[in-house]
C-alpha cells in the first residue's frame, strides 16, 4: 500500500523508491552506533538519500566493496603507443550521428592515454559540422568485469560514456525483456550547465519487451552517482554482470545492483566507449570557434570467470 502511494501517488521513481529503501538502514545506525565517526557518516548519507527522493540528485557510492575473487583478465588496453590499436578495437558508427558526426579523426592516443575529441571543423571527414568519435572492441563478449579509468569531458553538449549494447535491445521480439540483449550504460557524464548534477554520472539499463510489453523499449535509471573530481581526475567505472544481476561501481564501491528485465543478458554484446554527440537543437548554444571538449581513456579492462 505505502509503495503503491509512492509511486501512483507521488510519481516517485525506481531509483527514488530505492532511496527511501536505504534511509532506515542508515537511521538504524545513527541511533546504534557508538562511533562519531559512523554517526556523522550515517548523518550525511541520510540527507544525501532525502535529496535523491526529493529531487532526485545523485548520490555518493556506499555499498559493498569490488570482490574480483575467481576473476581473471581476458582484455586489457592501457593505450600504449601512438594510435589506437585496430587489431582490437575498430570505429563504430562513423557519418552521421544526431547533430554532427563521429569519425575516425576525433579518437588519438598518446601518452599512455586514448582521447576522444569534441570539436567544430570546417575541413572534417564529412564535411563542415560538428566532430565527436566511438569505438568498439571487435571482440563481443558475454558477462564478467567491465571496467574503464578515464576522466569524463566537463563541458556543456557532449557526454562521454562507457557502455555495453547487443544487437537489438529496442526490439521486444529479439530482447525478450532484456535476455535476448540489453544496453547496458555502465557510465554516462552528465550535461554539467545543470549544477545540481555536477561531479555525477549516470548508469542505466534498457532494454525491450519487459513484461511482454511489444511497444517501444523499457528503461531503468539506476541513479546518478558522485565520483572523486571526475572532470579532473581518473575515476573507475565498472559492471559486473553475471547470470542473476548486473552490479555497478564507481572506484571500486558498488552503486547500485538490478536484474531489471525479465532477467539479464544472455547474448555476446559490443563494449563500446564514446563521446556522445547532443541533437542539433543543443550544438547551437556551443560557440564554434572557441568549443572543445575531451574525453580522455587511461584503461578499458575485462574480466571472466
Amino acid at each position: 500500500m505505502f509503495e503503491t502511494f509512492l509511486t501512483e501517488v507521488l510519481k516517485l521513481a525506481p531509483r527514488q523508491l530505492w532511496g527511501v529503501q536505504q534511509i532506515p538502514v542508515y537511521l538504524s545506525e545513527i541511533f546504534t552506533s557508538f562511533s562519531p565517526k559512523k554517526i556523522v557518516a550515517s548523518f550525511l548519507a541520510v540527507l544525501e538519500l532525502l535529496g535523491l527522493v526529493i529531487f532526485d540528485t545523485p548520490t555518493t557510492p556506499r555499498g559493498q566493496e569490488l570482490d574480483l575473487t575467481g576473476y581473471k583478465v581476458v582484455f586489457e588496453d592501457e593505450f600504449d603507443g601512438d594510435a589506437l590499436n585496430t587489431d582490437v578495437w575498430e570505429y563504430r558508427g562513423s557519418g552521421s550521428r544526431r547533430g554532427g558526426y563521429n569519425a575516425e579523426s576525433q579518437v588519438s592516443v598518446k601518452d599512455g592515454k586514448m582521447t576522444i575529441t569534441g570539436e567544430y571543423l570546417t575541413d572534417g571527414t564529412y564535411g563542415e559540422g560538428w566532430y565527436t568519435g566511438m569505438i568498439k572492441l571487435k571482440e563481443r563478449y558475454r558477462k564478467g568485469y567491465f571496467e574503464i579509468s578515464c576522466i569524463v569531458n566537463e563541458d556543456p553538449g557532449f557526454w562521454s560514456a562507457f557502455w555495453i549494447q547487443a544487437d537489438a535491445p529496442y526490439t521486444a521480439s529479439v530482447s525478450k525483456g532484456g535476455v535476448g540483449g540489453a544496453e547496458i550504460d555502465i557510465m554516462e557524464s552528465l550535461d554539467t550547465s545543470d549544477s545540481k548534477d555536477s561531479n555525477a554520472v549516470i548508469q542505466t539499463i534498457h532494454c525491450a519487451g519487459v513484461d511482454g510489453v511489444q511497444e517501444g523499449f523499457q528503461s531503468e535509471r539506476l541513479g546518478a552517482f558522485y565520483g572523486d573530481d571526475i572532470y579532473n581526475k581518473f575515476n573507475t567505472y565498472g559492471l559486473e554482470w553475471n547470470d542473476e544481476e548486473y552490479i555497478f561501481y564507481i572506484n571500486g564501491i558498488e552503486t547500485r545492483r538490478s536484474s531489471f528485465g525479465n532477467g539479464v543478458s544472455d547474448v555476446f554484446e559490443d563494449v563500446i566507449v564514446s563521446l556522445e554527440i547532443p541533437d542539433e537543437n543543443k550544438l547551437e548554444s556551443l560557440d564554434k570557434e572557441t568549443y572543445k571538449t575531451e574525453f580522455i581513456v587511461d584503461y578499458v579492462k575485462i574480466y571472466q570467470k
